[in-house]
């Protein structure tokens, strides 16, 4: 039966209400369309529409002092990949393909996604300059002056209900935007499974605190327990005294990696800090995203800075292939149904990599930070919502140089810096596929067609 009560919640109370109601859910085992259940149930339709996920999830690795270049052994520019030069900053030449891109691309053995479709290939949009040994670049990722791309895609993942909306490993540098929630940091990526435990014991004291949400949460947790079938759970639950120890033991359970886990990641006593950082990132957090936990998780990748990567083509070769493998496997684990979206989880997450410096692709000895045309990129993984492929061009000699927005060809005038608010937004068209919401946070003049598939629903 709707509540009166519940149904009227407002502000703070309706999203507390909506974060506290999911994460107990999720700890007792239900998908996302039982908790909505439960959740109209006591507050009718319009309170649980309002729990639905409109917005793409998110993952965002920040490559700081030199390690983004790694990621050019991914993704790498089309014209140096198939210019068979042993010189330039390739490992795999004569190994190369074109892509299946919208926009030419090259692929290689350790791109991941090949062979997937044009959807789960990447976006490489020209952005922001170089900014060589910088912890936390900040000008690849401004979508508009005192606006970042991570703020204001948490700001938009906002309409979700979640326990944690936005995540960030640190170091890490969030930014501002209009209705940004405030960061949630933690010092590794372990520290995310512990911090639902300590989110959720707080959220279930504040509510003990009000009367009227804890009587919306006690009632929504009777409903969540008749759904899932748990005849163990006594009704008279003490929702103050009892549900935070409950609570965060069983989501502690559900989040961490398992052995499985890190069987599947390659994960053991060998692997490098580097390497074990983004792969526990990709396992917790694809866990947390089917529980509805969080909208958002940034993370500090591989600060390594490989002046003489090429110099051990036994450890670059593995970075590379463990790199692809974790993630294909990230994208794998959330190949599961979604069951309020009718979708898969795999279908909805995008995710962005960008750094201080790629490096030069023309040399590989040394691996020189400068670029060409003091150029910088961001790879993208969209989903279905962005083209595909080089919106840029690093050629063998001359500058390198980014696209036209509007049109998505190469533009011999501009350079990587004058695209970067439009590649920004691009990533925000990404999480919301709509254009109107993107311009709240985008403020240029000059239109994204070029970059994106409005025609798509993601």
């Amino acid at each position: 039966m709707v509540c009166d009560k519940t149904k009227n919640l407002q502000g703070e109370s309706r999203r507390t209400f909506l974060k506290l109601t999911t994460a107990f859910g999720a700890a007792i085992g239900l998908d996302q369309a039982g908790i909505l259940n439960a959740i109209a149930d006591v507050g009718g339709s319009a309170l649980a529409q309002s729990a639905k996920a409109p917005t793409k999830k998110s993952i965002h690795l920040i490559a700081g002092n030199g390690g983004f270049a790694w990621f050019n052994l991914l993704w790498p520019h089309r014209d140096i990949a198939m210019s068979g030069n042993n010189n330039f900053s390739y490992h795999r030449m004569g190994q190369v393909q074109e892509g299946d891109t919208d926009e030419p691309s090259a692929v290689g053995p350790d791109t991941p996604f090949v062979g997937m479709g044009r959807n789960k290939q990447v976006s490489i949009f020209g952005c922001g300059v170089n900014q060589t040994h910088t912890q936390n670049p900040n000008q690849v990722s401004v979508v508009a002056p005192n606006r970042t791309m991570m703020a204001s895609v948490a700001s938009m993942q906002m309409v979700n209900s979640s326990l944690v909306p936005v995540i960030g490993i640190e170091p890490v540098n969030f930014g501002t935007a209009p209705g940004a929630p405030a960061i949630t940091t933690v010092q590794d990526p372990g520290g995310m499974v512990e911090l639902f435990n300590s989110a959720a014991s707080q959220y279930a004291l504040q509510a003990s605190q009000d009367a009227v949400l804890f009587e919306s949460t006690y009632k929504a947790q009777v409903n969540l327990l008749k759904a899932a079938n748990r005849q163990t759970f006594h009704k008279s639950l003490d929702l103050g005294r009892s549900a935070s120890n409950f609570l965060g033991q069983n989501l502690r359970d559900k989040l961490a990696p398992t052995q499985d886990d890190l069987a599947r990641y390659e994960i053991n006593g060998n692997t490098e800090n580097k390497m074990r950082r983004i792969a526990q990132t990709f396992i917790t957090a694809s866990k947390a995203f089917k529980l509805g936990l969080t909208q958002s998780v940034i993370v500090q990748v591989m600060s390594d800075d490989p002046h003489g990567a090429f110099g051990n083509m036994t450890r670059l070769n593995e970075t590379a292939r463990l790199l692809k493998l974790y993630f294909e496997m990230l994208d794998k684990d959330l190949d599961v149904a979604n069951s309020e979206s009718g979708g898969k989880f795999n279908e909805e997450y995008v995710v962005t990599v960008h750094g201080d410096t790629p490096k030069d692709a023309r040399q590989r000895d040394g691996w020189p930070d400068g670029t060409s045309n003091n150029s910088n990129w961001m790879y993208v993984l969209g989903n279905g919502r962005l083209r595909t492929g080089g919106f840029m061009r690093y050629p063998t000699q001359g500058n390198a140089v980014a696209s036209n927005p509007v049109t998505g060809k190469i533009d011999n005038n501009r350079n990587t810096a004058s695209c970067t608010a439009a590649a920004n937004a691009a990533v925000l068209y990404a999480i919301s596929g709509d254009m109107r919401l993107v311009r709240n946070y985008y403020q240029a003049d000059e239109g994204i067609d070029g970059y994106i598939r409005p025609d798509l629903d993601g």
